[in-house]
């Protein structure tokens, strides 16, 4: 076989491969310019649809006077559930919103000092909707004024329920609230109850009772027998009461921003109960109603003990009888605590409907 020949014969073929893949190439190359330049064009031409398909909102806000409003702010709202736009009026009152679908709109215009405004509409495929003319008025000032009752006004009216507890609908019960967080009270009203108490009809009538029996028993013989001794048992009896009411139940209890009531508890167990009665006879609350020593109610026992040997008989006064009064008036305000507790609520009718139900 001839070298030279065979060579020969192939290069046609090859020259025919090589042809074919350069013409393929150059198809893709211009399959692939094509596309490049279509697909910017194809774009370009679905924007312009969609230009065409959206519209556009414009409108003017003015106030009452025909001035431009500037600055109001205008809120898009649509029933697409799409979500929300804004937009500000400008100087001229001008305000717009650009490539907006079609179908319902809802606009609120609000600006500070005016009335929110509500405008409604619906946008058709490729509109400019005009809004008719916005005009907000000028916003109507509303002051609430809400008028409370002063904490003195509060007690005040607390303080008339307090006067009407009476045990067995007679016997004052004035110095014990049913109220746990009851108003304190002012010094006025300190006074007041204790001129309440001091001078009820009951309460010198039981004093009287009281002279009695100390007369019957011969108590404090030094006063004697007959009128005489009974209107000094009588005095002294009724002088206690008002040393008392008014020392250890107004002066101090003003001086010394004290309550001087009991605060009726009414919950919890028995044995809790038992304890906050007696120790309520050494502390009190506060008028800030907080729980501190009861100085108003001991230094007013021992004021007040102090005081009766001016009209006690020599040999029932005496710094050592002063002492053991007091260390016992302290104990019956314990045990009248607890009665209060348990069994004078029981006893008092016409309570007020407020405060710890009984147990």
């Amino acid at each position: 076989m001839n070298p030279t020949k065979t060579t020969s014969n192939r290069d046609p073929v090859r020259r025919n491969v090589w042809r074919a893949a350069l013409r393929f190439g150059a198809l893709v190359w211009l399959g692939l310019g094509v596309l490049l330049w279509a697909i910017p064009t194809l774009a370009q031409s679905q924007q312009a649809t969609g230009q065409q398909s959206s519209g556009r909102i414009i409108g003017t806000v003015l106030d009452q006077t025909g001035a431009a409003v500037a600055g109001a702010r205008v809120t898009l709202a649509r029933e697409d559930q799409s979500p929300n736009q804004e937009a500000i009026s400008g100087d001229d009152g001008q305000f717009s919103f650009a490539n907006i679908a079609p179908g319902p709109f809802h606009l609120t215009i609000a600006s500070p000092g005016f009335a929110t405004q509500l405008a409604s509409g619906v946008l058709h495929l490729g509109e400019v909707s005009m809004v008719p003319q916005i005009t907000l008025t000028v916003a109507t000032n509303v002051t609430e004024v809400r008028v409370e009752p002063s904490q003195t006004e509060i007690a005040e009216e607390q303080i008339k329920d307090e006067e009407k507890q009476r045990v067995f609908g007679v016997i004052p019960n004035f110095y014990v609230s049913y109220i746990p967080d009851a108003a304190p009270l002012s010094s006025k009203q300190k006074f007041k109850l204790a001129w309440k108490d001091t001078l009820d009809p009951v309460t010198l009538g039981i004093t009287a009772a009281a002279a009695g029996i100390e007369q019957a028993a011969d108590q404090y013989g030094g006063y004697g027998q007959g009128a005489q001794g009974y209107g000094k048992r009588y005095g002294a009896a009724y002088a206690d009461l008002v040393t008392s009411n008014f020392i250890g139940g107004a002066i101090l209890p003003s001086l010394l921003k004290q309550d001087p009531r009991y605060f009726y508890r009414g919950t919890g167990s028995a044995r809790a109960r038992v304890l906050y009665a007696i120790a309520s006879a050494v502390i009190c609350k506060g008028d800030n109603k907080r729980w501190q020593a009861n100085y108003s109610g001991i230094l007013g026992t021992f004021a007040s003990a102090g005081i009766s040997n001016l009209y006690y008989p020599a040999k029932d006064t005496g710094v050592g009888l002063t002492f053991e009064n007091a260390l016992i008036d302290t104990g019956a305000a314990a045990a009248g605590n607890i009665l209060q507790e348990f069994v004078v609520r029981k006893l008092t009718p016409n309570l007020p409907n407020h405060g710890p139900s009984k147990h």
